[in-house]
């Protein structure tokens, strides 16, 4: 019992760890659990429970990332990580920092890495394991580790773009943009979106468009016609933080999930929008709609209505 309980203690910041490196709820939920069966079936008393759980679900994170390589090369379209609305793992103190190392943007540099890269930067930069602790767990010498730790930095660095830091500013931004999108306010779209924004949507190629779409003015003509209408058959927009920022849920009349929006917010204005419309990476959520059902619904009101 007292391992159950040790255990269930660091449950929080193994799937937090785990979800950094693999971008997947439902893999990470299985790294975890994979990670507490070996755990329970080992019979030596490991001097910090803490490091040998960590180093475990971090091999066991790096095994998967490495089989899913091929996966996300033959993924059809844009591909984005699974949305998390709650990060298990709390620290007052750096939840601006850990909430920043969750968003999409951050999970989708790390995708750039390689996956040692990944582990050794989660470890260090983001949890701030010791070097020592790092190399016992991705199994390489701590001057390697420096060296891994060091390129994943730059990596990260290059590519990390700039976001509205204010918490408060980003809720009010963003519930104005969904507000006007429930509206049909053209205008206020306009207004709330930057210049260059763009919408990207992860259908897999089974829902949606598969390449960016990018502009005030078109992205404003596609959530005219695409989104705003479905308002009329029972969708409903649900505002939530996703990955630390500002997004929604939009569910069908019945409450399912359809898609999960997330926004990119800076100067005052909506850089990105994603969308995850993939059905395959919403049940962690509940249940998911039928996306097809809905589409041919609103377009048969759209005929009726013309």
């Amino acid at each position: 019992m007292a391992r159950e309980t040790e255990f269930e203690e660091l449950r929080p910041l193994l799937f937090s760890i785990s979800y950094r490196m693999l971008g997947s709820v439902t893999e990470a939920e299985d790294a975890v659990q994979e990670t507490w069966l070996r755990y329970a079936a080992t019979s030596t008393e490991p001097q910090s429970t803490k490091a040998f759980l960590s180093a475990t679900v971090t091999r066991i994170s790096i095994d998967v990332l490495r089989s899913a390589r091929v996966r996300r090369e033959a993924y059809v379209g844009p591909w984005f990580p699974e949305p998390l609305l709650t990060d298990p793992y709390q620290d007052p103190e750096r939840a601006a920092e850990l909430s920043d190392s969750v968003s999409m943007a951050a999970l989708l540099l790390l995708e750039r890495l390689s996956p040692l890269e990944r582990a050794v930067f989660v470890l260090r930069e983001v949890f701030r394991f010791e070097f020592a602790e790092v190399a016992s767990a991705v199994g390489r010498s701590e001057a390697a580790c420096r060296q891994l730790a060091s390129r994943a930095r730059h990596h990260m660095q290059d590519g990390r773009q700039r976001f509205e830091t204010d918490r408060t500013k980003r809720a009010e931004l963003a519930e104005r943009f969904f507000d006007a999108l429930k509206g049909g306010d053209v205008d206020g779209l306009r207004d709330l979106l930057a210049a260059d924004a763009q919408l990207v949507n992860d259908g897999a190629g089974k829902i949606g468009g598969t390449s960016p779409i990018f502009g005030v003015d078109r992205i404003v003509r596609v959530l005219m016609i695409a989104v705003t209408p479905f308002a009329q058959i029972g969708v409903i927009v649900e505002p939530r933080e996703v990955n630390g920022r500002p997004g929604a849920i939009i569910r069908d009349r019945d409450g399912k999930v359809v898609s999960v929006w997330t926004l990119d917010i800076l100067d005052g204005r909506v850089q990105s929008i994603r969308s995850v419309v993939n059905p395959d990476k919403l049940g962690h959520l509940g249940p998911v709609a039928d996306a097809h059902a809905i589409i041919r619904e609103k377009n048969q009101l759209r005929r009726r209505q013309t």
